[in-house]
């Protein structure tokens, strides 16, 4: 067999590597060991520049299948903070909807797809020439391509064994997600904030919320994480659910390089730090056509790393940002108080989130909107806080002498 691309991965962005690869008339053959219906433990909902990818690609969802969303909603105790895209909606939609889809499309322009297949080793025998070995349900067998590429999402084989890996020195965070039927509030993705905690609302279907709980430390119960959020779980008490509990471990994935000889990286398993802005799966079409672009040019696997690193550029800025949010409450607090009193603001936060810019682009005013919101919270301390936070203060130092 001969593909001039032999991809790892059946989910979205390999999907989308295979579509890209035959919109720009290179073969693609897609590796999966596991059968369909493939699913994961995601967040589902697709930013404004996701779903133009889609469109691009020609992928059609089924109607009635996915949600528009108009924006994103940050809760924290009893402040609410709400921002609108500018370019247009997000969609929600069940993960497994959307790789159907993907697959659909792919299928129509004449990929190849093998499940049952996995990706058992490789060599390059040639610049230019990989030869993949396969082993699986699919049976034992080999194939030549001009590209290995790893979509395999965020514990990578291919990543590992092309010794691309990076170790994680941050506190390991996870998640579960789970659907139920209930009647949705308002057309807009909500982020829950509690200690040590964080949930994660998308509406995916006319009735259907998809609920993601994410957390930092060690093993957890969904029940015990849900008692974190006493009006969410006061919400959810008399929903009925509609999936059961799916898990993933260990978000944060760090690479050294996200190319090596014969071999590129795409998606989850070109690097991942967290799921909290909703970004990974469009990040990873994003990244599917860039990748595709240079090999259909001949250019140098180079261009790709370069690619990547502006396409991702925003994403690991502002999840760096609200992850250190999440880990300071107090942070957390005047960030959503912030956003509650200067809506504009939190609209120009999104803009850039939802047009790849950089953080600069939000100008000197802007920023300066943001911090002296901060500050001047902290500055105007109720005297209560005040009294609570001299007294803990007080105590530290009587422990102290």
């Amino acid at each position: 067999m001969r593909a001039d691309l032999a991809i790892a991965g059946a989910g979205p962005v390999g999907l989308a590597v295979a579509i890209q690869a035959r919109l720009h008339g290179l073969s693609a053959v897609v590796l999966e060991r596991r059968r369909p219906p493939l699913d994961k433990a995601c967040g589902e909902g697709v930013m404004p520049l996701g779903v133009e990818e889609l469109r691009a690609m020609g992928v059609r969802l089924p109607a009635g299948c996915a949600v528009r969303f108009a924006g994103i909603r940050f809760v924290d105790e009893e402040t609410a903070a709400e921002g609108r895209f500018a370019a247009g909606p997000g969609l929600g939609v069940r993960r497994t909807l959307l790789s159907q889809a993907l697959l659909e499309r792919a299928q129509e322009l004449g990929a190849e797809l093998r499940f049952g297949a996995e990706v058992t080793g490789w060599c390059t025998p040639a610049p230019g020439r990989v030869r993949v070995e396969l082993g699986g349900r699919a049976g034992a067998g080999a194939l030549e391509a001009g590209l290995l590429v790893g979509a395999d999402g965020l514990h990578s084989a291919i990543r590992r064994r092309a010794g691309l890996e990076s170790r994680s020195m941050r506190v390991a965070r996870h998640g579960m997600r789970r659907h139920f039927r209930v009647a949705l509030e308002r057309p807009l993705v909500e982020v829950h904030w509690a200690q040590g905690a964080e949930a994660y609302l998308t509406p995916v279907g006319p009735d259907e919320l998809g609920v993601a709980l994410l957390w930092s430390g060690g093993p957890a119960r969904w029940d015990d994480l849900l008692a974190r959020f006493p009006r969410l779980a006061r919400r959810l008490a008399d929903a009925t659910p509609t999936s059961r509990v799916l898990g993933a471990a260990r978000f944060e994935q760090r690479v050294c390089r996200r190319v090596a000889p014969g071999v590129a990286l795409v998606g989850d398993a070109a690097g991942y730090l967290d799921p909290l802005t909703g970004e990974g799966i469009t990040l990873g079409l994003r990244c599917a056509r860039a990748l595709v672009d240079v090999v259909a040019r001949g250019a140098p696997l180079a261009e790709y790393e370069r690619a990547y690193a502006e396409l991702s550029r925003t994403y690991y800025g502002l999840t760096g940002l609200l992850l250190a949010a999440a880990r300071r409450p107090w942070l957390r607090r005047r960030v959503t108080r912030t956003l509650a009193r200067d809506p504009e603001l939190f609209d120009r936060l999104l803009a850039i989130q939802g047009s790849g810019a950089p953080f600069g682009s939000l100008g000197l005013g802007g920023a300066l909107r943001l911090l002296s919101g901060i500050t001047l919270q902290g500055a105007a301390m109720r005297p209560s806080e005040a009294t609570r936070t001299s007294t803990k203060r007080s105590t530290r130092r009587m422990k102290l002498l």
